[in-house]
């Protein structure tokens, strides 16, 4: 006897996993790669145009930097040429008055330490910067050596000065000789640092 089951449900066939194959996977892992590659390269690219930009700024800030600095070294060749200008006629400002007044007080100390019984015949300069050379006559060798002292002591004369010649004549009548001389003698102005040392110099004990 066949039995027939009536009820039976018919039975679906399993529905097999959707899977995808090696190829397609490879394929999405690549592009992924791709992408976050250009999105390095692009944030790598911003970057450096960034920092080109901010070096390129520096750059030319420096550059202008560098123009200032040059304009103020031009200026202060400018002021420390014109301070030399200037210090030459300041310079020569002071020549002039001392070259002025110089042979004035020259000649009053030569007046004034002229000793009794003494005159003059000739004063010249020499080539040297303010030496004249001193010619006359007077009765006695003594009064040559004080005529000498008082220059030095004067203080418008540097030590020492120098006797170039003396020449006693005799005379047949009082004072019965006549002493003819020259000297050397440096013409200063008081006050000067040369003349202090010299007066030091001369200090007994130096």
């Amino acid at each position: 006897m066949i039995r027939i089951n009536l009820l039976a449900i018919e039975r679906k066939a399993a529905k097999k996993p959707v899977t995808f194959g090696t190829g397609p996977k490879l394929t999405v892992a690549a592009a992924l790669i791709l992408l976050s590659a250009a999105g390095f390269v692009g944030w790598r690219y911003m970057a450096i145009d960034a920092e080109s930009k901010r070096l390129d700024a520096d750059i030319a800030a420096a550059d202008q930097e560098v123009l200032r600095l040059r304009s103020v070294l031009a200026q202060v060749a400018q002021f420390e040429q014109q301070k030399a200008l200037l210090q030459q006629r300041v310079n020569l400002i002071e020549q002039l008055r001392s070259d002025q007044t110089g042979p004035v007080h020259m000649l009053d100390q030569i007046s004034r330490a002229l000793p009794s019984m003494m005159w003059l015949t000739d004063l010249k300069q020499t080539p040297v910067a303010n030496e004249v050379v001193i010619a006359g006559r007077c009765t006695t060798l003594t009064g040559l050596s004080d005529f000498v002292g008082n220059l030095e002591a004067s203080g418008y004369f540097k030590r020492s000065v120098e006797i170039i010649s003396s020449v006693t004549e005799p005379l047949t009548t009082p004072p019965f000789e006549l002493v003819s001389f020259e000297i050397k003698a440096v013409f200063q102005q008081p006050g000067g640092a040369g003349r202090a040392a010299e007066a030091a110099a001369a200090k007994p004990g130096n």
